[in-house]
């Protein structure tokens, strides 16, 4: 026979699967159901498994202090209150926790943050073997909010379901199929958003972006797949996340810095990250002296803005660099002259960084007759063993534009390792195909690590 639990009418309790270790709790057997305090209160998933996302303040007086939290939806029901309003309500199931016990429990998802207590524990909650004795408080053992500290909250976070947005205009494209799936199998939900078609509200006091007429949800992340033919509005948009303070992959400025050539030689010679020799003037009288500073033919002219290896040419003589110098200013295009290394033999290492580390690398050899090893352009991929210091390159290059995941193209030259580009949205296919890695699986384990539910600090105000 089980010894029956004995409780007073207020106790210490915890919710492991929703990331909640410690809350003071009434136990109330006049009420029938039992309720939790939540707060931005959005369901979400597929109508055959909904999910139900929210906001908690563990800690009554303490509404700085938020603790993010999911789980699956069993039902929707009206409850009346002890004041006789009636209101609708998400119900969850989850496992409370009172000393060494724990039982699953249905629980109602309400705003409680004018009650002294953030969780309310009905009689349909109590067990058979529960002996409630009103006259007393604590009979199980008492626990601290001083669990709700970031590093002990994550310690024991629960892996639980994100709402993720996918900014993409290519739901079709294997990058962007491959995250949707990927991250469902997992558990979360994925929504892949056009990024033109979203637009945005300046507000100081609620900022918001919105979609084909409505305002968009609260994401837990949001996944950056830009277009380089849309970089600036869909860089504003990603900003525009930011300000509202939702997680992004890659920042805004980070994308932004990427795509302009200048700007990325720039900040990777500030890091003092190896690169092709490179220079960049806008007077056409300086032509030969730009050639000069690079090195002797052949070399490479590169717009500013190319992707791909598209508007990226390869002058074998310093007549051929002149010309193609000349036609692009005659069309009034912004572009780099930077030394050919003739050594890497058409042939560079695309470096995939997650989260600051490389979780994979892969050799891209050109076709023949073509200089370009970009996989777009005929290219072919295999993997590839990288040195440390191919390693410690590329690990400094996507840091240096603060994104998570990056791909950084090296070229193995013979004074060491140079990074010819950092692309903010590197495709997936070539490098898990050739790989043989879950790159995408990876990823999730990323986002999945950084969003687990430490406490949301926001900032006291003041007292005038």
């Amino acid at each position: 026979m089980t010894d029956p639990i004995r409780l007073g009418w207020e106790e210490w309790v915890s919710l492991p699967d929703l990331g909640l270790p410690a809350l003071r709790a009434k136990i109330d057997t006049g009420a029938r159901t039992s309720a939790l305090h939540a707060y931005d209160i959005e369901p979400f998933g597929p109508a055959n498994a909904p999910k139900v996302r929210f906001l908690m303040h563990p800690v009554p007086g303490r509404e700085e202090l938020a603790i993010p939290c999911s789980a699956r939806i069993v039902d929707r029901r009206e409850v009346t209150s002890s004041n006789g309003e009636a209101e609708l309500r998400y119900v969850i199931e989850t496992s409370l926790k009172i000393g060494d016990i724990s039982w699953p429990v249905e629980l109602t998802l309400t705003d409680r943050a004018a009650m002294q207590y953030r969780m309310l524990i009905g009689r349909q909650a109590l067990t058979e073997d529960t002996v409630i004795t009103p006259s007393e408080r604590f009979c199980q053992p008492e626990l601290s909010y001083d669990v709700y500290s970031s590093a002990r909250v994550r310690e024991v976070a629960p892996d639980r379901a994100l709402r993720i947005a996918v900014l993409s205009r290519e739901p079709n494209t294997y990058s962007t199929r491959r995250l949707v799936s990927e991250g469902e199998a997992r558990g979360h939900t994925v929504e892949v958003i056009d990024t033109t078609r979203c637009y945005m509200t300046l507000n100081p006091l609620a900022p918001e972006v919105h979609y084909d007429g409505k305002r968009l949800p609260r994401y837990d992340a949001v996944i950056p797949r830009i277009g380089a033919s849309i970089t600036p509005y869909g860089t504003a948009i990603v900003r525009q996340f930011e300000t509202i303070g939702t997680w992004v992959l890659n920042g805004s400025a980070g994308i932004t810095a990427s795509r302009d050539k200048l700007h990325a030689h720039q900040i990777l010679a500030r890091q003092k990250i190896g690169m092709p020799q490179t220079a960049f003037a806008a007077s056409p009288k300086d032509t030969r002296n730009i050639m000069s500073l690079v090195g002797e033919a052949p070399l490479i002219v590169k717009l500013l803005e190319s992707t791909q290896g598209k508007g990226v040419v390869l002058a074998e003589t310093q007549k051929a660099a002149e010309s193609v110098i000349t036609a692009f200013r005659g069309l009034k295009a912004n572009f780099l002259v930077q030394q050919f290394v003739a050594e890497a033999g058409g042939e560079d290492i695309r470096c995939i960084v997650m989260g600051g580390r490389v979780e994979a690398a892969i050799k891209r050899s050109a076709a023949p007759g073509e200089f370009r090893s970009n996989l777009h352009m005929g290219g072919t991929a295999t993997p590839v063993k990288i040195t440390r210091a191919e390693r410690d390159t590329a690990q400094r290059a996507a840091k240096a534009f603060g994104l998570g995941l990056a791909g950084v193209d090296l070229l193995r030259s013979n004074d060491g390792p140079k990074v010819l580009e950092v692309n903010s949205s590197p495709g997936l296919e070539g490098a898990e195909k050739a790989s043989g890695k879950n790159l995408s699986g990876a990823l999730y384990e990323m986002i999945e690590k950084k969003l687990r539910p430490a406490p949301i600090r926001k900032p006291r105000r003041s007292k005038a």
